[in-house]
């Protein structure tokens, strides 16, 4: 066989410029980039070189033929061409890769086993005995890529691919490959920082992939040193001694660079449990010694380098996925800038982000970004010298007043991040609201209520207040919106809210509020189970801001809550769509002689009576979880004062058929009047914006429209938040 060989080395997308350099270094000749890729020419030294030592490839491929295809045929006998003697033994074992498509291929598999079918036959002819196909581990590796009909085949030498360096056994939610990890290390300089003896901090480093490395380069370790099984292991061309060469220069390499005094590499992680993994590979990795991991909230990150050396803060905060994720993720970028600029000064710091609109939010200018891959999402990373010059300007602004919504008053001056002029405009919007519905609010005991609802339509937001909490909801933009636009009103908005209302980023919780149907009307948003206390009227109720896109307590309902516990004296009581029951308790707060609660949801009912304990009521508070139309048509009590909310639509697997607002109100209320006993009430309302009430009702009854009266001045300014009626019988 040839001294020299064609080798093909595969890559991440977008590593391919950096791969070309580490090729060349390594001893790659005539190396030129292709798309996520690098072709040259070397010996089988080079080649195992770049197996080793690669912290780049994911595979190193040995090319052993190059063949025009024009059709199935010409594939099978191009490939049987080849003499596999020379490679694979007649009883050994193979795995076939295909890629690319054309001249009549189209399936991948089909391509696949044209391939396979050309090996075995070419060993069966000359030896009387085919391989196996092994798919895991087989003796060797065979790659075919065809491209407008021309065949590259190749040896994988490598085996699994080179990102498996093998001491991450365990890994978080969403790590990233080890060598995009090395590349990211690479364009962020720290092989010269760790040259110069500098640190290396990750504040978020779930299990410590940076770290490692980052170590590895650091202490002159190949980072396949480890592996144990290799593409070559079993082909016919290895030289072992060529091999064993190599690998004893690495392990000398590698033990004169764990015996110089170690670099200072330290990992920080909230999360608990990622920290046994973490330092579970960092031992796989053999550097115990030189990097460390802790636990730590981001909040109270600071390196803390033995002798006050500077060096490299590096790290991949989390891109956000699920509903709500902005507001905690731009105040976690925000916190992370901060922490930059008030610990890590003289330190250059890599944020590698998906969301390179929240890395802008940092405060902090960023010099260099480079563009990257994770897989198929398009990264940025963002590399910034954290001098008091790289601020942005105004970003460490004057010192200014903020006030809380929780009081209204002036807190003591707080230095501020400076806001957009659009976020400037909300903010202002904010304090006015705050300054007008604080005082009503405090006057008449009001815990809970809504602070702005879209008063500026280029921020379609509503913005309640619970206590000292703040409950975000951004209502979808048109389609006609620039997403990328919409996108930075948001963060523009969500930047004012802690300067605005004086209430701390964690407070603050953000959910969309979309045309909700059927099943997604109550769909579960979350998991944390947290509920609060509020109080209203006099009554306890419990909120759960995270959990569901409602929070338990419908805000512009709150008059008419107060309305039926001023009206229920005596009388019983019936709530439909019962939700959590707040009207409920108002009504037994009220002196109900008896309440009954409808709802078809359990978890709901649940909640329902968690209220009504909170307050003490309990004895004769009836819950039924039931379909409301059917439980009426059922149903033979009588009841003195009746309160329906309904939902817009609903087709809950445990009803039979759909509920529609418009369509069936007639038949609810009809069924409802019947329920109603002499000299009764029926308040009926909904949130359906195009409702409108059927005419005929008020040929059998009495009806009148109190929606203006079941206004507060927190909703005064979108009179279409719900429609009321009160209804009896004529």
């Amino acid at each position: 066989m040839a001294e020299h060989y064609e080798l093909f080395l595969t890559c991440p997308k977008g590593l391919d410029g950096l791969l070309l350099e580490e090729a060349q270094a390594l001893g790659l000749g005539e190396a030129r980039a292709q798309v996520s890729a690098v072709r040259g020419v070397g010996d089988l030294e080079s080649a195992y070189r770049l197996c080793l030592w690669s912290r780049l490839a994911n595979r190193v491929l040995l090319v052993l033929a190059r063949f025009p295809v024009s059709n199935a045929e010409d594939l099978y006998h191009g490939v049987r061409a080849v003499s596999w003697s020379e490679h694979l033994d007649a009883g050994g074992s193979l795995a076939v890769e295909f890629s690319g498509k054309g001249s009549g291929i189209d399936n991948t598999h089909f391509g696949a086993l044209k391939v396979k079918d050309a090996i075995v036959d070419n060993l069966r002819a000359e030896f009387g005995r085919r391989p196996t196909v092994d798919k895991v581990n087989p003796d060797i590796r065979v790659h075919l890529h065809l491209d407008r009909g021309q065949a590259v085949l190749s040896l994988d030498l490598s085996g699994h691919s080179l990102h498996q360096r093998g001491y991450r056994l365990q890994q978080g939610a969403a790590p990233l490959k080890e060598n995009l990890a090395a590349a990211i290390l690479i364009r962020a300089g720290w092989p010269k920082i760790a040259a110069e003896g500098g640190a290396l901090s990750d504040p978020m480093c779930g299990v410590g992939t940076f770290l490692v490395e980052a170590g590895l380069m650091a202490a002159d370790i190949a980072p396949n040193l480890k592996r144990e099984r290799w593409g070559f292991d079993k082909w016919l061309g290895h030289v072992p001694a060529v091999w064993r060469k190599l690998l004893s220069e690495a392990e000398q390499r590698a033990a004169a660079g764990l015996a110089k005094p170690p670099l200072w590499i330290r990992g920080y992680e909230a999360d608990p449990r990622l920290i046994q993994p973490a330092r579970n590979n960092i031992e796989r990795a053999g550097l115990a010694e030189w990097v460390k991991v802790y636990q730590g909230e981001l909040a109270t990150f600071e390196p803390r380098p033995d002798k006050g050396q500077r060096g490299l803060v590096i790290c991949n905060p989390p891109y956000g996925e699920r509903l709500g994720d902005e507001a905690s993720l731009l105040y976690l970028y925000q916190h992370l800038g901060e922490r930059l600029r008030q610990a890590c000064l003289g330190w250059s710091a890599g944020v590698f982000t998906g969301a390179p609109e929240l890395g802008k939010r940092m405060g902090i200018r960023s010099h260099k970004q480079y563009a990257f891959w994770n897989g198929a999402l398009p990264c940025k990373l963002l590399m910034f010298d954290v001098e008091p010059r790289q601020f942005v300007t105004g970003e460490r602004g004057e010192r200014g007043e903020a006030r809380s919504a929780q009081d209204g008053q002036a807190q003591v001056p707080v230095e501020q991040a400076r806001l957009s002029e659009g976020g400037q405009m909300f903010a202002n919007r904010l304090q006015k609201n705050l300054k007008q519905l604080g005082k009503w609010a405090r006057r008449e005991k009001i815990e809970c209520y809504r602070l702005y609802d879209a008063d500026m339509p280029e921020y379609a937001l509503a913005v309640d207040l619970y206590r000292d909490w703040v409950h975000v909801q951004e209502y979808a933009a048109p389609k006609s919106i620039d997403p990328a636009k919409a996108q930075g009103r948001l963060l523009d908005a969500l930047a004012a809210l802690p300067q605005a209302l004086g209430i701390p980023s964690e407070r603050i919780v953000i959910k969309r509020r979309e045309r909700q149907a059927g099943k997604k009307q109550y769909e579960r948003q979350n998991s944390e189970g947290r509920f609060m206390e509020v109080e209203e009227g006099g009554v306890r109720l419990l909120v759960n801001l995270t959990d569901y896109l409602d929070t338990g307590l419908f805000l512009d309902h709150r008059p008419m809550r107060l309305r039926l516990q001023r009206e229920a004296a005596g009388k019983r009581f019936l709530n439909l769509f019962c939700y959590t029951a707040t009207a409920t308790v108002h009504a037994a707060k009220g002196g109900a002689r008896s309440t009954t609660s409808v709802d078809l949801s359990k978890t709901y009912l649940d909640w329902a009576r968690r209220n009504l304990s909170l307050n003490g009521f309990s004895d004769k508070q009836r819950l039924v979880q039931s379909d409301v139309m059917e439980w009426l048509r059922e149903d033979r009590g009588e009841y003195d004062l009746i309160f329906i909310d309904p939902p817009t639509f609903s087709n809950s697997k445990r009803m039979e058929g759909v509920f529609d607002i418009q369509r069936d109100h007639v038949e609810l209320i009809d069924l409802a009047m019947t329920r109603l006993a002499k000299g009764g009430a029926l308040y009926f309302s909904n949130n359906f914006r195009k409702f409108e009430l059927e005419p005929g009702l008020a040929t059998r009854y009495q009806v009148e429209e109190i929606s203006a009266e079941t206004l507060d001045p927190d909703f005064a300014r979108n009179p279409k938040i719900h429609r009321a009626w009160r209804i009896s019988a004529r």
